[in-house]
């Protein structure tokens, strides 16, 4: 039983000095970066208490699955500071390094979500996108 729980989609915090290391891990890449996106939710707050009202629609590319990664996380991250907002829900399609997105979620309130720091962006630090053991990861450390 604990070995299904391996494969499925999560999202994890990895330890690096006093920024936060984000992993996401799925079946794909697209849900590993959903998962990415999700662990930078969970940095700023619980993502449960996120409710999925509002829905926005990203785009960006860049010239390699690593590189597309941090635009992705840079994206949301200026999406939830232009329209203060946090989003808990990530649906990403990547067709070659293009990445096509819809967050859901909603206006920040700071006395429900109590957002424990501030995400300034994604970092080439610990920059990884790989498939291993069946599963593929995308990680970075995001400055906060």
């Amino acid at each position: 039983m604990h070995e299904a729980t391996q494969d499925l989609p999560r999202w994890e915090h990895f330890e690096h000095e006093a920024d936060i290391g984000v992993r996401g891990i799925g079946a794909t890449m697209a849900e590993a970066f959903e998962q990415a996106a999700l662990a930078l939710t969970a940095a700023i707050t619980d993502p449960a208490l996120v409710r999925a009202s509002e829905t926005l629609h990203l785009a960006c590319e860049a010239p390699d699955e690593e590189l597309l990664l941090v635009e992705w996380l840079d994206a949301v991250v200026f999406a939830m500071a232009t329209r203060r907002m946090l989003f808990s829900a990530f649906r990403v399609t990547i067709s070659g390094h293009r990445l096509e997105a819809t967050l859901a979620g909603e206006a920040l309130e700071r006395a429900r979500h109590q957002p424990a720091v501030e995400v300034k962006g994604a970092t080439l630090t610990a920059l990884r996108v790989a498939r291993e053991g069946g599963q593929w990861v995308a990680q970075t450390v995001v400055d906060v």
